[in-house]
């Protein structure tokens, strides 16, 4: 049995991380899982990634790749069911339906079937605006003070 953890004090003292909570709450939740098809995730790189299914028996035309925001939803449907008489059928043909939560900014960069094998590549492209910058840092010129005229005061009367 999984335990289970109560995030409410953290929704009362974050601000701004309420999906990444959600998504950890969700992750928490007992679910019948569902382990077909098979698959892998590699990071192949420092902003990249690389999704492999294991579809055998699916054309490409019956498989869809739908991206939605921060969510990637593979799905395949048998276009017809054969009626050929099995004395074993271990080759599974069933419909699926497999979801991947994506972390922000992540896109699908492209995707292949080849021998069984649906490979999906994934790239993490951080907007421009979001990137850490450097500041650079001016030497500020030395500010001189204001000049004022000093003046003698001259007395005219002398002294009795």
């Amino acid at each position: 049995m999984r335990p289970t953890f109560d995030f409410t004090p953290l929704f009362r003292s974050t601000v701004g991380f309420d999906r990444l909570l959600n998504t950890l709450e969700n992750a928490n939740r007992l679910e019948a899982v569902d382990a077909w098809p098979p698959y892998d995730i590699v990071k192949a790189g420092e902003d990249t990634y690389r999704v492999t299914l294991a579809v055998a028996g699916f054309a490409p035309e019956e498989l869809t790749l739908d991206h939605e925001p921060n969510l990637l939803v593979v799905s395949g449907q048998k276009a017809g069911e054969e009626t050929a008489p099995y004395l074993h059928r271990g080759i599974a043909h069933r419909d699926f339906r497999r979801r991947f939560e994506l972390a922000d900014h992540v896109k699908v960069t492209g995707a292949n079937l080849a021998d069984g094998l649906l490979t999906i590549d994934l790239v993490r492209e951080i907007p421009e605006a979001m990137k850490p910058r450097r500041i650079e840092i001016g030497r500020a010129q030395p500010q001189s003070l204001p000049t004022t005229e000093t003046r003698q005061i001259e007395s005219d009367q002398q002294a009795a």
